[in-house]
């Protein structure tokens, strides 16, 4: 057996949720599984109505003093950054323990939102000058919204929960954060370990399940929702929030295109990738979904992702040289192994992989299906899980009309031996993110968004902050 790395899990046995910076468990809990082992981990608390009122209320009362002060806001970005960085060897462990992730990839992802809060704590607040002459001197200012609420996904909730948290507060926003009910566990530590360096109500943490999500989208105290997550929560999010005309901004998945051109070495970019799909397992909103390649190079680049495939280090999280955890939670590994199968019924070939891992845990083998089409759903649809459709073209043309051809548009990539050619074609991708000979680079100063059904909206960047502001225009006449 592998060597199971150390790791302090802290007290997961009784984790509470953060409500005006005390501590607040509650009469019911949920259950919080590790999906190693298909067994409970942890019992986390699930919030009434009138707990999450209360968090409601906290946040209100606490704008008011919080949306005056622009340096003591950076000054406490800076020190939850701090905090996180830390607090690695504390978060982690728990982060690979709930969500499944190798622990490298969840102490790179903890270190990642101590950047991201960073990178936000020394970004300008902008304040435009549009007249200034005899007449009038009219300034245009960024004012916060009031109180956010925050919804953040599983498969990566330390990390989004910072896109959300940073931003926000920074523009002078209060809010409450849900993770989902699958990783409540760090989000909650977050809450805990956050008690003494944010004032009171400013960062509120509560867990629940669907019903909590559903009061925060409609509840009257928030005037902005910001939501990462499915297409079909993210409807019923942007619906909850139109009675009210709340501001929302959603991420909501993508079913991302890689087209390798006739120039590639498949050797030279098999590895890339490779990982560019199977990265968190394939459980990343904009990982390479599925790969068009020319039917010249079809039967070289099948061969070696496979190759890859067959590699990689598949187990528990916290063991010593894992590369993939297994898949987050049940109905997704049911999802996976669904449309895997279909696909094989279909006509497929799983030239690596093709079915679930035996014994405990939601673990499936790292999968290529080769012989796969356009209209199957696995190339259709996002699987979010380890497999990868390769699918072959004969015209460039028909290969990004293809690519195209869904109501997905988060981002997508085109590999070239010649960069330039390369770029030129990923401009014509109907996407928020196009890169060449590149895929899944993300950095806090560049805007992330989808254009489609993909989501409304961007995070990170100046664009992410300017989402947690409205305009005002302040006219000062003169003469």
């Amino acid at each position: 057996m592998a060597e199971r790395l150390g790791g302090n899990l802290g007290d997961v046995t009784d984790p509470t949720m953060t409500i005006g910076g005390e501590a607040v468990p509650t009469a019911a809990t949920f259950d919080v599984v590790n999906p190693a082992t298909g067994g409970v981990l942890a019992a986390a608390p699930d919030c009434t109505q009138e707990q999450l009122d209360a968090a409601m209320e906290s946040a209100t009362k606490a704008y008011r003093d919080w949306r005056s002060d622009e340096g003591a806001r950076r000054d406490a970005l800076r020190a939850v950054a701090d905090v996180l960085e830390s607090s690695v060897d504390d978060l982690a462990p728990l982060l690979t323990a709930e969500q499944g992730k190798p622990l490298r990839d969840a102490k790179r992802e903890v270190r990642g939102a101590a950047l991201w809060c960073r990178y936000f704590a020394g970004l300008e607040v902008p304040r435009e000058v549009v007249q200034d002459d005899e007449r009038a001197l009219v300034e245009v200012l960024r004012k916060p919204l009031g109180v956010v609420a925050a919804i953040t996904p599983w498969n990566f909730p330390v990390s989004l929960a910072s896109w959300k948290i940073a931003p926000a507060l920074l523009a002078g926003n209060t809010m409450v954060l849900k993770p989902s009910p699958y990783t409540p566990l760090s989000s909650l530590r977050i809450g805990e370990l956050l008690r003494g360096v944010l004032p009171p109500g400013v960062l509120n943490v509560v867990s629940g399940g669907d019903a909590l999500g559903a009061w925060m989208t409609a509840h009257p105290v928030p005037r902005k929702i910001s939501f990462t997550g499915s297409v079909a929560t993210g409807k019923r999010v942007a619906a909850a929030a139109a009675p009210d005309l709340k501001r929302v901004t959603l991420e909501l998945g993508g079913n991302d295109p890689a087209i390798l051109l006739d120039d590639v070495d498949p050797e030279a970019v098999a590895d890339r990738v490779f990982w560019a799909a199977f990265a968190n397992n394939g459980q990343v909103c904009s990982a390479i979904k599925r790969v068009y390649v020319p039917e010249a190079l079809y039967g070289p680049v099948v061969d070696a992702l496979a190759e890859r495939a067959r590699a990689a280090r598949v187990g528990d999280g916290a063991e010593e040289g894992t590369e993939l955890g297994p898949i987050n939670n049940r109905p997704q590994f049911e999802r996976v192994a669904e449309l895997v199968d279909e696909a094989v019924r279909g006509g497929a070939r799983a030239v690596a992989g093709g079915a679930p891992r035996p014994g405990d845990g939601y673990f499936f083998e790292p999968t290529i299906l080769a012989d796969v089409s356009d209209g199957t759903r696995i190339v259709d649809e996002e699987q979010f899980g380890p497999a990868l459709p390769v699918i072959p073209y004969r015209d460039l043309d028909d290969a990004l009309e293809r690519a195209n051809a869904t109501h997905f548009g988060l981002s997508g990539s085109v590999w070239s031996g010649d960069p330039e050619r390369g770029a030129e074609v990923a401009a014509r991708l109907e996407c928020g993110t196009a890169w060449a000979n590149a895929h899944l680079v993300i950095q806090p100063h560049q805007p992330f968004g989808g254009a489609k059904w993909s989501g409304l909206g961007v995070e990170n960047g100046p664009w992410g902050l300017l989402g947690f502001t409205e305009i005002q225009v302040l006219y000062r006449a003169r003469g």
